[in-house]
């Protein structure tokens, strides 16, 4: 059974002045999620700013979003790192927090080989009982899951279930496909690529346009599960200006402004990330006009 369909927000994380995180605006951001019908909560991603989170914080951020949720829908935690050994704990400790499913982000920096990526992968996941999302964004981190070492993990480790597919490589996403057969989940890691994505077979989104338009995501992704290509197609393509600000600068810059001019108080971002510059601000504002969400 499939962790979830359609589409999953990669959620923000949202700060106070001090950049302490803000957990009451968290749980504004959650029941918005869950009021507008979104299918999963990824708690802990990139566009959650894990990467510059504490240990300690990072726990806490995942125990209190499960706790939020209330199993109302699947609450998948990003536990990924660039050493192993952290992953492991991390994995282990979103699993006592009650996540559904933890997201395993290719080693960052130090990269690996496809030995490496398959070493890396198998341990984390045979540590934990919990299903596996592999997540494949070579742009950020410098290292590539082939889709021959995607389908080896899948046939041989039994708790790694899916791939969130944000190499932007169509090529290599339909090789994948071709080459899975069904063994492993895909999700589509961009935006931009929804439909394109599922039409190989791809199940849904993790997403970043949904933290700002989380009912318009998911019924993008059901007009696919539909079998309606031409409706999703229309959707993706009204989509773009929006999404296209959403990645003008480093995510989750863009993001956290909409979120801010939405009125959600999402805060600042923890250094080195800095504030949105006035002219793609101004650009974003008037996306977000076109598309109905300011």
């Amino acid at each position: 059974m499939s962790i979830f369909t359609g589409a999953a927000v990669a959620i923000v994380t949202p700060m106070n002045s001090d950049g302490s995180v803000n957990y009451e605006k968290l749980d504004n951001l959650i029941e918005f999620q869950i009021k507008n019908n979104t299918d999963a909560i990824v708690i802990c991603g990139t566009t959650g700013e894990a990467s510059t989170l504490s240990h300690e914080e990072h726990i806490d951020v995942i125990k209190h979003c499960v706790d939020t949720v209330n199993k109302r829908v699947p609450v998948i935690a990003g536990t990924g790192s660039n050493s192993t050994e952290t992953a492991i704990y991390l994995s282990q400790e979103a699993e006592k927090a009650g996540a559904d499913a933890v997201l395993l982000v290719t080693p960052y920096y130090n990269k690996a080989t496809q030995k490496g990526l398959y070493v890396h992968f198998k341990d984390t996941a045979d540590a934990i009982n919990l299903p596996c999302i592999l997540y494949n964004v070579p742009s950020r981190t410098g290292c590539n899951i082939l889709p021959e070492t995607a389908v080896k993990l899948a046939t041989e480790v039994k708790n790694i279930v899916a791939i969130k597919e944000a190499s932007g490589n169509i090529s290599q996403i339909a090789k994948l496909a071709q080459l899975a057969n069904g063994c492993i989940d895909i999700y589509s890691g961009n935006d931009d690529q929804i439909v394109p994505i599922m039409s190989l077979g791809g199940l849904g989104v993790i997403s970043v346009l949904s933290n700002v338009a989380p009912q318009q995501t998911h019924d993008l992704c059901q007009a696919c599960l539909d079998g309606d290509y031409k409706k999703a197609a229309k959707m993706q393509i009204e989509a773009l200006p929006l999404i296209d600000s959403l990645f003008s600068e480093v995510n989750p810059i863009p993001v956290k402004k909409a979120l801010n001019l939405m009125g959600f108080e999402a805060g600042p971002l923890r250094k080195p990330l800095t504030e949105m510059e006035d002219a793609n601000a101004n650009i974003l504002k008037e996306n977000m006009k076109e598309y109905g969400i300011y």
